[in-house]
Order: C-alpha cells, then sequence, then structure tokens
C-alpha cells in the first residue's frame, strides 16, 4: 500500500500553520516546514501571541523532536523553494495577511518543480468567492480571489479551505476590543447579536486541513467546514458565557450604522 503524501507547510508558527504541522504529524504524513534563516519582524496581534505562548525557537525545536523535517529557505529565494517542494507531494501554505499576493512566488516555484498533487492556499476563512464583506476585509478577500484565479489559470490542482470563524481569535475575548480574555462586567455588541457564525478551533482547522489532503473527494474544490454545535449567534455565546461564570453582563449594542460609520472612520 503506498505511504500517505509528504507535505509542506509554509507559514508554520503562525496562529493556523502551527497546528496544521501538528495535525499532519498526528495523522503519519511525512511532514515538511519551510524555515526562513531570520524570522519574521512582523508583530503578532495581541490574541494570537495569548493563544500561542510558545516562541518560534521552542515550537521549531518541538517539530523537530516529533520528527518533523526543517527545510531552510525563503519564498523569496526562488530555487531554495522549488527545492523543498520537489521534496514532498502537497504544499499548504499559511501566510498572514501581508503575504497573501505573495503566493505567486509559490505557484510558480510549484509549476517548475511539476510533481505537486495538491496546492492549499492560504484562505481559511470565510468563501472569498461568496461574501458581502465591507472595507477593509474586502481588500483581504479581493487579494485571495485573485489567487485562486491565478491557481486555476496555471492548472495547479488545488483545494480551498474555508473554516470561516477562529475561536482563539473571534471568541478569547467575545469579539471585545484590546482585551484577550473574556469581559466578565459588560458587553459590547454589534448590530442585534442575532447573525450566526461558524465557529471552529484552530487545532480543527488543521485537523480538517490534513483531513482534506488525504480527502480525493476534495480536489479542486471549495471545502467548507461548519460544525453544527458550534453555528451560533454573538448572543447565544454570551449567553453561554455567563452560565460558566454565573453571573449576567451588563450588554451594550451598537447600531449597525455606528459599527460601519467607525469602520469607515466617520
Amino acid at each position: 500500500m503506498a505511504g500517505k503524501d509528504r507535505i509542506l507547510v509554509l507559514g508554520p508558527t503562525g496562529a493556523i500553520g502551527r497546528h496544521i504541522v501538528w495535525a499532519s504529524v498526528k495523522a503519519g504524513n511525512p511532514t515538511y516546514v519551510l524555515v526562513r534563516d531570520t524570522p519574521s519582524t512582523v508583530n503578532k496581534p495581541r490574541l494570537v501571541t495569548a493563544a500561542n505562548p510558545e516562541t518560534r525557537d521552542e515550537l521549531l525545536q518541538n517539530f523537530q523532536n516529533a520528527g518533523v523535517f526543517l527545510i531552510q529557505g525563503d519564498m523569496n529565494d526562488h530555487q531554495s523553494l522549488v527545492n523543498a517542494i520537489k521534496q514532498v507531494d502537497v504544499v499548504i501554505c499559511s501566510f498572514g495577511r501581508l503575504l497573501i499576493e505573495d503566493q505567486v512566488k509559490i505557484i510558480a516555484a510549484i509549476k517548475e518543480a511539476g510533481n505537486i498533487k495538491r496546492f492549499f492556499p492560504s484562505e481559511f476563512g470565510l468563501d472569498v468567492d461568496r461574501h458581502d464583506a465591507v472595507e477593509p476585509v474586502r481588500e483581504v478577500f479581493e487579494e485571495k480571489a485573485k489567487i485562486r484565479r491565478v491557481i486555476e489559470a496555471e492548472g495547479v490542482p488545488y483545494t480551498y479551505l474555508c473554516c470561516h470563524a477562529f475561536t482563539g481569535y473571534f471568541l478569547r475575548n467575545l469579539a471585545q476590543i484590546d482585551i484577550t480574555v473574556p469581559p466578565r462586567d459588560k458587553i459590547y455588541i454589534q448590530g442585534d447579536g442575532n447573525v450566526k457564525g461558524a465557529y471552529v478551533t484552530e487545532a480543527d482547522v488543521g485537523t480538517y486541513t490534513v483531513e482534506a489532503v488525504n480527502d480525493p473527494n476534495t480536489l479542486n474544490k471549495a471545502v467548507h467546514i461548519r460544525l453544527p454545535a458550534n453555528y451560533l449567534t454573538l448572543n447565544e455565546i454570551v449567553s453561554l458565557w455567563e452560565k460558566k461564570i454565573g453571573k449576567s453582563l451588563e450588554k451594550i449594542y451598537v447600531p449597525e450604522e455606528k459599527v460601519l460609520k467607525d469602520i469607515q472612520g466617520k
């Protein structure tokens, strides 16, 4: 019986990438990560740091201890990227917001390598071909949609994984500004709080990503992860939190019109 596909994770120390690496190891896929000589100087949001306290060096050492293959290289070094890609079967990118458009470099390297069975671009949120988002997030979705079109035009086999809202980012503070833990006194709720959202843990994003790698039915498709029990409104989430702490919160509802004006800086 043929062995499982070899997986290369780009952006392996990020909020999502690290979970994809661990899920790949757990699933028994030979796992590779691309590591730069110098770490990124981009400051991570406080919520991301709070949810992932391991340092980069600690994480990479833990990867090595678990049998992950560390490959020195850089996305901006085309030949090192091609050399890394030639060692694997599947490439999964989990780059952050600032590097979305740079994925064209990965696509070019995949085309030159000529051996990749599947490419997972950095998605993991809403389906960027089906949304009604406003700025500034609309710009991000448009960038991701452009990458989809390049992948399809180049004939690169793909899977787009749409996981919607991460619990570590959106639920850790119940969508409040400038805090990293849930409030215990009062909470600001955007709109009427009755719009449902699909929430998933970052660890489950990793698990479902690797499950998609190992499932041929996901080839050249957008795969949506929506867990029925985690499809909730913010009002429902707040109610669950109130039950947990045994206390009712003061609820301040912010009208949709004000939310949109605040986003636009008006």
